[in-house]
Order: structure tokens, then sequence, then C-alpha cells
């Protein structure tokens, strides 16, 4: 479908319907008692309006705020259709959030509503709303609010979302004109939404991202991966509160008109997967850590010939893998040996995750490269991205056929990505989708990036903005990267850096990462700054020790029997030492 500069979120899900499929097709899944139930994209219209009906009859005005502390389902997806095509902003409040938080991020933001989940984050709105004069309505998305809601002494009225469609439906006929009217007065320079940091090093900052920057970041993106269609079933787990799903799953949907199915939780992702048998999956790269983890050890434990006949298959997963790089072809024996091994190993891992996955998409933070390589031995494409929320969010993103492990893939159309010297400030290069080299390679420096998907700005919070947005219109990422075989490679935070008591800077993270291929440790943190040596805490895992060592809970209760171990330590070191002398020989060849 076709995107243009006046392209606004609220237009994207009528386009599909005009122009891709009928309004009775299936938009949405979502998991009933016993199996997933379709929703269709006339459902979606229809209570969406009812939403925006209700919100115009109890004075939502454009430009208002209205709020979400909610897990991904289609109740997230009513109430964002029903507030962006009203011309207010969505602003997503992450459920683990404390109540602190909670109440700056209303107050800040000057929310009139709040849509809430479950009854666990009811509570919390609650307890914080007293003190949250602005807000107006409280939502639930479930009917039975009176228990928890008894002794509320609030202002906010709570009026349950089966309520709220019930009064809109009654009012439809009053405000479509209206609505229809302020759907095409929303413009692309106005806020869709807000989305706040952590605050995990200070107040949270909302970072106000345009309808523009989502359209121009979803129509990047769709051209550097043109492989996504409306045949796609995406199956959406990681939160829509942050950018990376709102963008690479949702908007993507909203724009191919691919459907999107919602994941229950974490703990049955793999059951939901057999169930939805999806296409397209964004991932963080923990996730395929563990999968990877899982397979490696059912697929070893076994020994004798089934162990051989496993490692067999992921060598020849990788000879396959590297002949057929860039789009050369494997020879006849290969292309045999790859079948055989494909159906004696890993379509029986492919089968647990649905059976159909064309590829997957890690962002987030870093995907370790032998984790890319096993994914792509047994032949599931995993394209890694890279962006923050201020940049809504790809910056770059592996192409589809061009795989170089390690990377962040090649800078998205439209934009410009220059490495800036740290102490100096001079831009070392400037590279852009037009430009791209496959051997082009500079030196290491900050992340810069000009391009139509930068933020608007923190709100309320000019002096942040001009600290990250500097005169000549740069975002400054923090982090420190560089240009490899022409894709971007990020190498640490700006922020990590270690400066040793003899002025030599250290960045940590791919030391980390080194000992992360590990699955004998869980968590790694190097320590080191104005000290004359680098050390770690490293924290193993305890399914591999207790497996390894026959340990029980009651082990891990005891800090001094654990840490001071000596069985434990030699098996540990031996690991780390193993680790070390092969990254020293990758290094030195």
């Amino acid at each position: 479908m076709q995107l243009s500069e006046q392209t606004t979120i609220p237009q994207l899900l009528r386009n599909v319907v005009k122009y891709i499929h009928p309004a009775d097709s299936v938009f949405m899944l979502d998991h009933g008692k016993t199996e997933y139930e379709p929703i269709t994209y006339r459902e979606t219209f229809e209570r969406a309006d009812a939403i925006s009906a209700y919100m115009l009859s109890i004075g939502i005005t454009q430009g208002d705020r209205l709020g979400l502390i909610i897990e991904n389902c289609p109740e997230y997806v009513y109430y964002d259709q029903a507030l962006q095509q009203i011309g207010c902003a969505n602003v997503s409040i992450y459920p683990t959030l404390s109540e602190t938080d909670v109440a700056y991020i209303i107050n800040d933001s000057g929310l009139k509503t709040m849509l809430v989940g479950n009854h666990f984050l009811l509570k919390k709105i609650l307890k914080v709303a007293p003190a949250c004069a602005g807000l107006q309505c409280i939502i639930p998305v479930f009917d039975d609010h009176e228990k928890i809601s008894a002794g509320y002494e609030g202002t906010a009225k709570i009026i349950p979302l089966s309520q709220v469609f019930q009064a809109g439906r009654k009012e439809i006929g009053n405000y479509q004109a209206e609505i229809d009217r302020l759907r095409d007065a929303v413009k692309p320079d106005d806020i869709a939404t807000f989305i706040y940091t952590s605050g995990t090093t200070g107040t949270p900052k909302g970072v106000m991202l345009t309808h523009h920057n989502f359209v121009s970041n979803v129509k990047a993106a769709l051209e550097q991966i043109p492989h996504i269609t409306h045949e796609e079933t995406f199956l959406s787990f990681l939160p829509l509160s942050h950018v990376f799903e709102r963008t690479a799953t949702y908007m993507i949907c909203l724009t191919q008109g691919s459907k999107m199915a919602f994941a229950q939780s974490l703990e049955l992702l793999g059951k939901n997967m057999i169930q939805v048998k999806p296409t397209v999956m964004n991932v963080v790269p923990r996730l395929l850590e563990k999968i990877h983890d899982k397979a490696m050890k059912s697929g070893t434990s076994a020994g004798g010939i089934k162990t051989k006949i496993f490692l067999w298959a992921f060598e020849v997963g990788k000879e396959y893998r590297e002949a057929t790089a860039e789009g050369r072809k494997a020879g006849l024996t290969l292309s045999i040996k790859q079948k055989l091994a494909d159906k004696l190993v890993f379509s029986k891992i492919k089968e647990k995750t649905g059976g159909r996955l064309k590829f997957m998409i890690s962002g987030g933070a870093a995907l370790p490269q032998n984790i890319g390589e096993f994914f792509g031995n047994l032949g599931i494409k995993v394209l890694e991205g890279y962006g923050l929320t201020e940049t809504a969010p790809v910056m770059a993103v592996t192409e589809f056929t061009r795989q170089v492990y390690g990377t962040v893939g090649r800078v998205l159309p439209g934009m410009t990505i220059a490495i800036q010297n740290a102490d100096t400030k001079e831009i070392l290069t400037e590279q852009t989708y037009e430009s791209f080299d496959p051997a082009f390679e500079s030196a290491e420096g900050e992340i810069i990036l000009k391009g139509p998907n930068v933020m608007k700005g923190y709100w309320n919070k000019p002096e942040e903005t001009a600290a990250v947005i500097d005169a000549g219109g740069w975002f400054h990422t923090g982090d420190v990267g560089k240009f490899y075989k022409g894709n971007l490679k990020i190498t640490d935070r700006i922020k990590n850096m270690l400066v040793n008591s003899y002025g030599k800077n250290v960045y940590p993270t791919p030391i980390e990462n080194t000992y992360l291929k590990s699955a004998k440790i869980d968590q790694i943190f190097l320590i080191g700054d104005k000290r004359e040596y680098i050390t770690a805490i490293i924290v193993p895992s305890k399914e591999m020790l207790m497996e390894t060592f026959h340990l029980d809970e009651s082990f891990f209760q005891s800090p001094e029997q654990f840490i001071e171990n000596k069985e434990i330590l030699d098996w540990l070191k031996a690991d780390i030492r193993r680790r070390w002398s092969a990254e020293a020989r990758r290094r030195a060849s």
C-alpha cells in the first residue's frame, strides 16, 4: 500500500479495507477460553467508533492525552484507534512501573482517561488517582471492579469498558460526523503518542512521536524488508507500551493488512506459537537464547548416535548457510545433505515455532552472533534491527538477502547515520541507504542520526531535548558503533565506558558478550572505572548448576556455601578460560 507524506495513523486501517482486504476479513486473533478467536476489521472499526463517541460525549477534545496501562490485547487496539482518530495522543504506561512513576506520568502528561488491563493494575491506579487531579475517567476492561474499588476516594469516574461500548453505541448517531471530521483533520506533524523513558537514570521523559515519525519509519522498514505482505500472521508478545512492538508489529499490520495475534503470556508463548503458526515475530535476544539453549540441551542430552546426528545436522546447516549467503547457490551434494538434516533435526525444532516462520526480527539489545548463526543454520532467518524510542524506533535493520552476523544491518532509506568522535566531535563518516558499500568499514565513535523518524522532543523538557538534538539537527544516540561490511555495528554505550586508573578507555559490552556465550553464565557485569584492573561479577546459570551438581533449592539459600564451593568455581573458571582463549585466537586470526 502506498504511503505518502500526508498519511496518518487513523488512515492506515481504513486504507487496508479500501485497498487490500474486505471489512469482514480477519484482522486480529485473540485467545478465548480454549482457542484463538477471530476479530474482523469491521468489528474493530465499530468498537473504536463507539469509544470515540463516548470520549467526545464526556468532553474529550483534540490534543488531549489518553492513557493505557494494559498488556497486549484487542482492547489496546480499539482504544488506540479510537483516540488516534479524534486527534488525541496515546500515553501507554508500562505495567511494571512503580506507583511513583505511574503517578508522575499521569500528572506530567495531563492524562484525562486511563484504560486498565487487570485487577492488579486497577489497584495501582486507584492508589495514585486521588493525587492525579486531571484524571477524569478510569476504564477497566473487566466488569467486576467493585470489590477492588470499594472505598476509592478519588474524583475520577470508574466505568468498565463494556459500559463505554454501550454508551458509545447510543451516542454514535450524534458524533459519527464529528469523528469523521476529526479523523480527516489529523495532521502528520500532530503528536500520536508519548512514550516515557524508564526513569532509571532520573525523572522519566515523555518522548513525543508524531504520526509522520511512525508512518515514515514503517515506510522505510518495508522498503528495506519488502517480504512482509498481507498474508503474514504476526504473534505479538513484546509490550505495545514500548516503541519496538508498536512499530514493528502493530503499525506494520495496520499498513500491510497482516493478521495480528496476541500471546497469552511469556510462559504460554511456546503453546501459542504452535496454535497461531506465525510467519513473522518480533523478539528480544533473551528469548532466542532460551530457545537455543533448550534446543542444544535436548539435541545433545541423549548421547550416542542421536547426538552425533544432531551435531552433524548443524555442521551441514552452517555449510549450507555460508554457501547460500548473498544469493549464491549450494551444490547438489550439499543441498541433499541439507534436506536430510532438515528432515532429521531442523523440522522438529521448527515445529515448536509453529512451522511457518519466515523470519524473526530481533531488537531491544545486542543479539549474540552465535545465536543468530544458530537460527540461520537451522533455516530460520533472524534479522537484527537497531533504534531507540526517540527514533520511532528503527534506524537500521538487516536486509533479508544479506546477513552479516554481529551487525544491526543497513541504514534505512531516508535516514543519515554518522559516526562522530566522542572526544573531538569530528564526524568520521556519514552513511545513507544510497551510499551503501558492502566493503565499507569505519572507525568507532558515537552513532548520530538525521531522519524523519526523529522525535519532536521530550514533553515539557526543552533543555533535555537540546542535549540530544544538536544545533545541526543530529540526534545523539549515546551508543558507540562503527560500520562493518557496510552494516552498522553496535559496540557499546558511551555511559558504559570504563576509564581505568591509567587512563585507558575500556568498553565492557564486547567482553561481557564473549562470556555470555557460555550456557554456564546467566549474567555478567564488569567493574573497573578508576581502578588498576578489571573485575567482573558473574551470576552462573542456576538451571545448569542444579542439573550439573544435582542441587536443590536449599543449596542456594546459603550464600557462603554457594560462593565458596571449589567444585563450582573450578567448573566456571574452566569455561571462562576456554572462552577467553577462543576470543584471543579469533582476534589474532
